[in-house]
Parts: structure tokens; C-alpha cells; sequence
């Protein structure tokens, strides 16, 4: 997939193979060996949905059984500017 695709939360997607995760305080830096992209995921909730998403049949899946329900929306928001910048992908 690429980024011009729009992010479907109800889509299969996971963590791209051409993605390093480096734990942080803060959360994680993502670092895209293709595009030589470094992003920053601001939370470790965020890290673990990240790298928990190829273990759901689908990135709602996911989103539902590990982020409360009140952040949900930010966290939807999150994975598709994830998406967008090759981060995550469709699987």
C-alpha cells in the first residue's frame, strides 16, 4: 500500500517490515529504512497497539481490545497518520 491509499481501520494492517521500533520514555521513535523517516509515537499505549495490530484481523479489532473507549477516536487518528506515513500497512 501506499500513502496516497486511504487508511481503512476496518482493514487487516500491521507494522511495516521496513520499520525499526526504538523504545522510549516517551513512547517509541519509528524509523522507516526505505523513506528514512523518523517518527515519533508519543505514548507506550500507542507503541503496543503498533506492534500488536498483525495479531488482529483487523486494525478496529485491535483498537477495541486495547485502547479504552474514551480514546479510541485519538488513537484511530493516530493509526491513520501511521498509516500515511508507511509506518503501518495493509496486510
Amino acid at each position: 500500500m501506499t500513502a496516497d491509499v486511504a487508511f481503512d481501520i476496518s482493514a487487516p494492517c500491521k507494522l511495516s517490515e521496513a520499520v525499526s521500533l526504538r523504545d522510549e520514555a516517551f513512547g517509541a521513535l519509528a524509523y522507516h529504512h526505505l523513506t528514512r523517516r523518523l517518527v515519533f509515537l508519543k505514548s507506550r499505549e500507542l507503541v503496543a497497539l503498533v506492534r500488536a495490530l498483525g495479531d488482529y484481523d483487523r486494525a478496529d479489532d485491535a483498537l477495541h481490545a486495547m485502547i479504552d473507549s474514551s480514546e479510541r477516536v485519538r488513537y484511530a487518528k493516530a493509526l491513520a497518520g501511521l498509516f500515511s506515513s508507511e509506518i503501518i500497512c495493509g496486510r
